[in-house]
């Protein structure tokens, strides 16, 4: 199915035309998997004279250069060989979209060809797996508005994690701003941080899901403060990738999966490239990241994912086709792939390779070892070993204490970052996940809330099961809080793992909160319900 691509979410007005035959890349000459084919990319990228994307003047500019990129790319080929009009339906700014769609529109009447409504984000994924040949891999999303952990399950892409504030692209803009730069922020991040030197600054991960506000505000502090740009950049720049990699180590160990694509313009920087590498390396996993030609937006994603929907017959009415500037991509009901999932049940073996540490496994104890993670910067990557394993002992006692089953702990070495912790439980929560059992992780973390502490990392993997025992291990991302808040992103986090492994989540989903409504404060619940309206296009 040979299709015609139209992208214009924000910034990129451009168009494609892929043609799914075999074939060297055009451009760059290189053999690509079966079935990859060739993509012809026509871009004109908007760029604003001074801070950030201006929504009016991004507008304009796609209005004017939707025709001329189209136009190059028919110059091109023969339109008599197009066989489906594909366009990026959202999400993205409401003006350019409906600007892209129009055109779309206007095309697929003309050619007398079905029209295709494409979700950004999704297409970010799909190039990846497509040109990496990978079958179910965890994709990360980094890029300008947002920053996903993705996998497919259940017959859609799950959010297994994102951004609870800003995109990454959007948060580098913010910081570089601040210092009167030009947009975008990214690349001068990258090239002002060669020569800089580590400075401490905030590290939020929550599980799966990441913030960087806080990040950026102390980044700006610092430099208002007088300390070296260059050095607020490579920290800075460490930081965040650090966290997007630690996310993406623990979909991959949730997951079970040893594959990783990269998607988004983010993803052109070098040192996220090298740490997701590094990581992948160390887990034995497969890493691909596509060219930059398709990491930043571009129609060629579009038109490759286009002429897999349009083969499954996934197409638009014009009445149907209208735009949507929220399109989360766990919306797309996935129609081009048959069953499979991004999940895999665990093996049994004497040593586990978790996201965080590596967990020997004897007859009547355990050994937990959080080794260095190369990828990280020394001094951060020291920190925090020293102290999440602290934090992870003594809120393993606490939580006992609370009348949550968890290990005795019988020894702790912060400098090694290593515990010595009973053997509980026969499995995983992942080997049985059943609501009744779900339903107990409920009220176990409502008796933690109560104590005064969240869990922090609570999913499938954190929780091991006996017969009529569930015991809660792994609270290295745990810390103290009487808020509301913090104790409805623990429940976010669970259930976000929940969608990406249950076969039966949206039931695992309501014995879990029933649960917890059991013992819990009901206005975390209600927090709750804020909090999964905040995700990125919500």
């Amino acid at each position: 199915m040979r299709v015609l691509g139209i992208e214009g979410t924000a910034w990129a007005a451009s168009a494609a035309y892929f043609d799914p035959r075999d074939g060297a890349d055009g451009e760059s000459g290189a053999r690509r998997p079966s079935g990859a084919g060739d993509v012809l990319i026509e871009s004109d990228p908007y760029l604003p004279e001074s801070g950030g994307i201006h929504p009016r003047e991004a507008a304009e500019h796609m209005s004017e250069a939707i025709p001329r990129v189209v136009e190059r790319v028919l110059g091109q080929v023969d339109a008599g060989e197009i066989d489906a009009v594909a366009f990026s339906r959202g999400p993205g700014l409401g003006p350019c979209l409906r600007i892209v769609g129009t055109a779309a529109r206007t095309l697929a009447q003309t050619l007398d060809v079905p029209l295709v409504g494409v979700n950004h984000m999704v297409a970010h994924l799909e190039v990846g797996r497509h040109r990496s040949g990978f079958e179910n891999p965890v994709c990360l999303n980094a890029s300008g508005a947002n920053a996903h952990v993705l996998g497919y399950h259940d017959g859609r892409y799950r959010v297994l994690g994102e951004t609870m504030d800003t995109g990454v692209g959007n948060a580098l803009d913010k910081f570089t701003r601040h210092l009167g730069w030009s947009h975008p922020g990214g690349p001068k991040v990258e090239e002002a941080a060669r020569n800089g030197e580590y400075l401490d600054l905030p590290y939020v991960v929550k599980g799966m899901d990441f913030s960087f506000s806080g990040l950026m505000s102390a980044a700006k502090g610092a430099v208002d403060d007088g300390h070296d740009v260059a050095d607020v950049c490579f920290s800075l720049q460490e930081n965040v990738f650090a966290m997007l990699t630690e996310v993406a180590e623990r979909a991959l160990s949730l997951t079970g999966s040893d594959e990783l694509v990269l998607g988004g313009g983010v993803g052109q920087n070098a040192r996220l490239r090298g740490m997701l590498e590094t990581m992948c390396e160390a887990r034995g996993a497969e890493f691909y990241a596509p060219e930059p030609r398709f990491l930043r937006d571009n129609a060629g994603m579009i038109a490759i994912l286009g002429s897999k929907m349009a083969v499954a017959g996934d197409t638009l009415s014009i009445e149907e086709s209208s735009v949507d500037s929220d399109f989360r991509p766990d919306q797309v009901k996935v129609s081009w792939r048959g069953e499979g999932s991004v999940s895999r049940r665990p093996d049994d073996a004497a040593e586990v390779v978790g996201a965080e540490a590596t967990v020997e496994i004897g007859s009547e104890r355990v050994r937990k070892r959080r080794r260095p993670k190369a990828y990280r910067h020394p001094e951060l990557d020291e920190r925090l070993r020293r102290e999440r394993t602290a934090r992870e002992a003594r809120l393993t006692s606490l939580a006992r204490r609370a009348g949550v089953p968890t290990p005795v702990v019988y020894d702790v070495d912060r400098r090694e970052g290593s515990l010595a912790l009973e053997r509980v439980g026969d499995a995983d929560l992942l080997e049985e996940l059943t609501p009744d059992r779900v339903r107990t992780v409920g009220v176990h973390l409502a008796r933690l809330h109560e104590a005064g502490f969240v869990h922090g990392d609570p999913t499938p993997r954190n929780v091991r099961i006996a017969p009529g025992r569930t015991y809660v291990i792994d609270f290295g991302l745990g810390y103290h809080t009487n808020h509301a808040e913090d104790h409805a992103m623990d429940l976010h986090v669970f259930e976000r793992s929940l969608a990406g492994t249950a076969d039966d989540a949206e039931a695992c989903r309501e014995a879990f909160e029933a649960g917890y409504r059991e013992s819990g404060d009901p206005a975390v619940l209600e927090r709750l319900r804020e909090i999964e309206g905040r995700g990125r296009y919500r």
